[in-house]
Order: structure tokens, then C-alpha cells, then sequence
């Protein structure tokens, strides 16, 4: 599971530019579980006078069936990208498939170099996404790495002075918290990209897929009922993407990078991205993988995170509700724009507070 949760705040401290991975992180076990989390940090937007405070967590989960399952998940802050004190990234990449590890740390490190390298990338961060998860996907099948049935999803966060930019590819995903009088509410910022969705089923049926469960595809339901209700009452036995004639891929996912396979029937790397401008109605975005969605709604999520002031406090309190591998990304955002209450996040996955 992985999750970042960030916050505003009046005051601009120093802040390293460097990737997250470098920077103070600390191991801990708890319930047999390792645990990573780094200590808080804080990096300012100038342009927009306000502080963004975020944290991340990554919990290897327990696995009755693979006690020694390794974390696949891997994250990446970058804080003043490209050198501009106002622009600040948020990722977390959940790897699948017997090489899913290689893949995530391929992919976190390549999209952000080819986006560290974009001269569009500020006057049009939309166009500069699609091309570096284009460039990353073929580089990806191209390199040393067996990426047939391997692969990861990607749920990024570009924050651009009081905008937000969400990058999403896969079943990753990024909610904010909207302040609503004497509520806080859960607003999605990505939309999974599962077969549960009717527009992404029809999409990769048209690509040649066979979408069935797996009850289904062994013959224990009827294969020609295709409804499976909704992901969260539905999810112990999802809708799943596999080739005409055989009993592969098998993917529950409809987009991601790598997955060659799976490619050549539709589950492709082409992001979905969205964009929002920060209000002080927006708390706080959280970005995470679905080792925390596959068992907590959005609302459920917001909500834990909610009782909480520091995003360490929250990130933790959201894996603990988990039981998969997960990665928490929580920044916080104080300061005139969150002035008022808080923030909002500008794409799905992330969370502002």
C-alpha cells in the first residue's frame, strides 16, 4: 500500500529538492509488518504564497498464501521541479507480475526524468504527461526487463502554483477533501480504471479482450452476464481482462504500463489526467495504491485522515485499516490559499489539508 497525504501552511521552511527516497526515512516493525515511513516535510509555493506539508508511508502487508511476498510498490517525491520553487511532484506506482518491482522503480525513475526534461512541462503539463508515459511505456518494453506479464499502474500528482495536475494510468487512486459547510467529503480526482467501468470494458473489448471473473471463466457462473455490480461489493471476484483463447492475462485493470500482453488487447499506458485549482474549500489529496481502495472507500479514507493534523498520524491511520502492500503519499497545505479551512488537490491521488 502506498499513500501521501500533504498540507498548506503560512510559513515557507527550507525545503530539499531531492527525491524522497534520500531523505530521512525511518523503519519500524509493528504487528510483523515493515513498515517505512519519513518524517514530515514541508516545501513552499511561493508564487501562491502558501506551504505544502507531506508525509508517505509503505506498509508490506501479510499474505497467508506468500508470507515472503516482497513490497512491489514504489513512490517518489520531487519537491522544486525543473528548479521552480512552484512546481512539486507526487507519485506512487504499484508493480504486478513476477518482475513488478523492477517495473515500478523503471517506471518512477524514467516518467520523472522525462518530465524533469520537458521544457513544455509548465505551460502544458497535460500534453507533457501523455508523452512521458508514452516514452516510459516503450522504453520499459525495450529495456532489459521481461515486462510480457509484468507491469505497474502510476497515479501522479503535479502540483503547479495553486493548480493541480493528476496523472493516472490503472487502479491507483487520488482523492481530495472538500470542506461542505459543517462536512468534509471525499471527491475522487481519479476514476479506476477496472472493467467495473462500463466505458473502459467496452474499450478493451473492442481491442480483442475477453472480460469474465474468474468463477466465469472457469464455468461456475454464466459467461454471458456481463454485469458484476460495482467494485466495492463486488470486488472478492472482479471482471477481468484475458486474451480469446486462453487463460491469461487475467489483469483486473484496464490500463497500465508494461503488461506487453496485455497490451496487444487493450490495457494501455495512455493516461487519464485531470486538473483542479486549489480553493480553500480543499483540505487535503491523499495518493495511494488500491491496497488501501481495495478495502476503504474514498469516504472511509478522507475520513480516518481527517481526525487527524499531522500527516504522519493520518498515513498510519490509513494503513492500519489495510491489508495488502500499500503506499501513503499525505501533503498538507496552510497558508492563504488554505487559509480559510484548507486545500484542494488537483488530480486524483493525492490529499490536501
Amino acid at each position: 500500500m502506498g499513500c501521501v497525504h500533504g498540507k498548506c501552511c503560512s510559513r515557507h521552511p527550507p525545503s530539499s529538492d531531492s527525491d524522497s527516497k534520500d531523505n530521512g526515512e525511518v523503519t519500524i516493525r509493528k504487528n510483523r509488518h515493515l513498515i517505512t515511513q519519513r518524517a514530515l516535510e514541508q516545501v513552499a509555493v511561493p508564487s501562491h504564497d502558501y506551504t505544502l506539508q507531506y508525509c508517505f508511508l509503505t506498509q508490506r502487508g501479510y499474505y497467508p498464501d506468500d508470507p515472503d511476498k516482497g513490497n512491489q510498490d514504489s513512490f517518489c517525491i520531487k519537491t522544486k521541479f525543473q528548479g521552480n520553487p512552484n512546481i512539486h511532484f507526487f507519485g506512487v506506482f504499484d508493480g504486478h507480475g513476477q518482475f513488478g518491482t523492477e517495473c515500478s522503480n523503471f517506471v518512477k525513475d524514467r516518467l520523472v526524468e522525462i518530465l524533469v526534461n520537458d521544457p513544455t512541462l509548465a505551460d502544458d503539463p497535460v500534453k507533457a504527461y501523455n508523452s512521458a508515459f508514452m516514452t516510459t511505456n516503450i522504453e520499459l518494453h525495450n529495456s532489459e526487463i521481461d515486462d510480457s506479464m509484468s507491469g505497474t499502474t502510476a497515479i501522479t500528482v503535479l502540483v503547479i502554483g495553486d493548480t493541480l495536475y493528476v496523472a493516472n494510468v490503472g487502479d491507483s487512486r487520488a482523492v481530495i477533501a472538500v470542506k461542505d459547510e459543517d462536512r468534509i467529503l471525499a471527491e475522487d480526482l481519479s476514476y479506476d480504471q477496472t472493467p467495473f467501468r462500463k466505458d473502459e470494458c467496452e474499450r478493451v473489448k473492442l481491442c480483442g479482450a475477453r472480460v469474465l471473473s474468474v468463477d466465469q471463466l472457469e464455468g461456475y457462473r454464466d459467461p454471458n452476464i456481463q454485469s458484476w455490480g460495482d467494485e466495492e461489493t463486488h470486488g472478492g471476484d472482479p471482471p477481468r481482462v484475458w486474451v480469446q483463447d486462453g487463460m491469461y492475462p487475467g489483469t483486473a485493470f484496464t490500463r497500465s504500463v508494461g503488461d506487453s500482453t496485455a497490451e496487444k488487447i487493450g490495457v494501455v499506458a495512455d493516461p487519464e489526467v485531470s486538473t483542479i485549482q486549489l480553493t480553500p474549500n480543499h483540505l487535503f489529496f491523499i495518493v495511494a495504491s488500491d491496497g488501501v481502495f481495495e478495502f476503504l472507500s474514498s469516504q472511509a479514507v478522507v475520513d480516518r485522515a481527517a481526525r487527524y493534523s499531522d500527516p504522519r498520524d493520518a498515513c498510519s491511520a490509513i494503513s492500519g485499516e489495510s491489508y495488502k502492500l500499500c503506499q501513503v503519499l499525505v501533503p498538507h497545505i496552510e497558508g492563504p490559499i488554505g487559509q480559510a479551512k484548507e486545500l484542494t488537490p488537483l488530480s486524483p491521488g493525492g490529499t490536501w489539508k
